[in-house]
C-alpha cells in the first residue's frame, strides 16, 4: 500500500538557507505515541536561527521544523489509554527524555541533559502529521482556535521566565529587552502579574513595539535609562532579556537596580566581550530560563481559554506551509511578530 506523503518544511543541512519543501511520509507511531494531524504550527525564532544557520544547539539533519503546534489526534498507540481519535490537543516540545534521569524524576524533564525537542532533535510539525509521545499532550477546549492554541508553547516559555523564574510582584517596574514573540509575551505575562512594563527595541522594531502597546506596555526604541530610573533613580526591579544576542546582557546590567533581578531567556551564541563586574557591584541576581513543564502548560492553557492572555495581537498572518519562505521572511524582517503556518 502506498504511504501517505505531505509537504514538509525541512532543514536539510548546516549551511545558511538550507531549508526547503520536501515530501514527508506519514510517520509510523510507537505503542506510547499518538499520530497528530496538525492544524496550525507557529514559526519560532529558533526556526529562523536554523534557517539562517546561526543557532547555538545541535541539529539532527535532515529534520522537519516546527515545535509550536496543535491539532487532532488521528491515531493512538496500543498502550495509549487517555486519548482518542478526534481529541483537540497541543503538544509540549520535549519529544525525547530519559524518564529515569534525576531531573525528570523531579518533574523538570525539560532540563534533562538527554532531552531532544521537535524541530531539531526529531521531526517537528511543519507538515500534515507528526509523531508525538502521548505524555506530551494537553487537551484544549473547543472555543480556543488552533491558530491561537498553537502559541501555547511560547506562552509557556514566557510564563516560566516571568512567573517561575522572575517571581514578579504587583507594582514592580520591569524592562523587557527584545520585542519578538517571547519578549512581547513576557511583557504580557508581566502585566498580568501587576507590573509596570516597558518593552525596548531598535528603531527598526517600531511595528513590533507598537504591538507591545496593545498589552498596556511602554514601548521604547533606543535607550531605556530614563524609564528605568523614573521612579527613584535606581533602575528597574527586573530586566527580562529576550533578545537573540549576547550584548543585551550588558544593557540589562546597566538598567537594573542594585539588588535587582535579570532573567535571561533569549539565546545568543556570540561571546560576551564585556565585564560582568556590575553583576557583583550591584548584587544582581542573574537567572537563566529555559523551556517549561506540565504544570506550566496547564496553567497557560487556562489563561488562554479564559481570555486573560490574548495572543491575537501578535499573530501577523497565517500562511500555507508551501509559502513558508514568505512567513519566515516577514518575521525575520520584523514586519510581523509571529507567523503561523497551516499544512496543505
Amino acid at each position: 500500500m502506498a504511504r501517505i506523503k505531505s509537504a514538509a518544511v525541512v532543514n536539510y543541512g548546516p549551511a545558511k538557507g538550507s531549508v526547503e519543501i520536501r515530501e514527508f511520509e506519514k510517520p509510523e507511531i510507537g505503542e506510547d505515541d499518538v499520530l497528530l494531524e496538525v492544524e496550525n504550527v507557529g514559526v519560532c525564532g529558533s526556526d529562523l536561527h536554523q534557517w539562517t544557520a546561526d543557532q547555538s544547539w545541535t541539529v539532527n539533519y535532515p529534520v522537519v521544523l516546527g515545535h509550536e503546534f496543535g491539532g487532532y489526534v488521528a491515531e493512538t498507540g496500543s498502550r495509549v489509554t487517555d486519548w482518542k481519535k478526534g481529541d483537540r490537543v497541543v503538544s509540549e516540545t520535549a519529544a525525547v527524555i530519559d524518564s529515569n534521569s534525576p531531573m525528570s524524576r523531579r518533574g523538570l524533564y525539560q532540563l534533562d541533559p538527554s532531552r531532544k525537542g521537535f524541530g531539531y532533535g526529531v521531526n517537528g510539525a511543519m507538515t500534515r502529521y507528526v509523531q508525538v509521545p502521548a505524555r506530551c499532550l494537553h487537551r484544549i477546549p473547543g472555543h480556543l482556535a488552533f491558530e491561537e492554541a498553537c502559541l501555547t508553547e511560547p506562552c509557556c516559555v514566557a510564563f516560566n521566565a516571568v512567573v517561575e523564574n522572575s517571581r514578579l510582584k504587583p507594582g514592580d517596574r520591569v524592562i523587557v529587552l527584545g520585542p519578538g514573540t517571547i519578549g512581547i509575551l513576557c511583557a504580557a505575562v508581566a502585566r498580568l502579574c501587576g507590573a509596570e512594563v516597558a518593552v525596548v527595541g531598535l528603531e527598526a522594531d517600531k511595528h513590533r513595539l507598537g504591538i507591545a502597546k496593545i498589552y498596556g506596555c511602554e514601548s521604547i526604541a533606543g535607550n531605556a535609562a530614563d524609564w528605568a530610573t523614573q521612579r527613584d533613580g535606581l533602575g528597574a526591579d527586573c530586566v527580562i532579556d529576550a533578545a537573540g544576542t549576547s550584548i543585551t546582557l550588558s544593557i540589562a546590567m546597566q538598567l537594573v537596580r542594585p539588588g535587582g533581578h535579570i532573567t535571561k531567556v533569549g539565546w545568543g551564541p556570540q561571546p560576551l566581550g564585556f565585564s560582568l563586574d556590575p553583576l557583583v557591584q550591584k548584587n544582581i541576581t542573574l537567572q537563566g530560563s529555559f523551556s517549561h513543564n506540565w504544570p506550566i502548560w496547564e496553567r497557560v492553557i487556562a489563561l488562554l481559554a479564559g481570555g486573560q492572555l490574548n495572543v491575537k495581537p501578535i499573530i501577523g498572518g497565517i500562511w500555507p506551509i508551501t509559502e513558508w519562505n514568505e512567513a519566515f521572511e516577514k518575521m525575520h524582517r520584523g514586519e510581523v511578530v509571529k507567523s503561523v503556518l497551516k499544512p496543505v
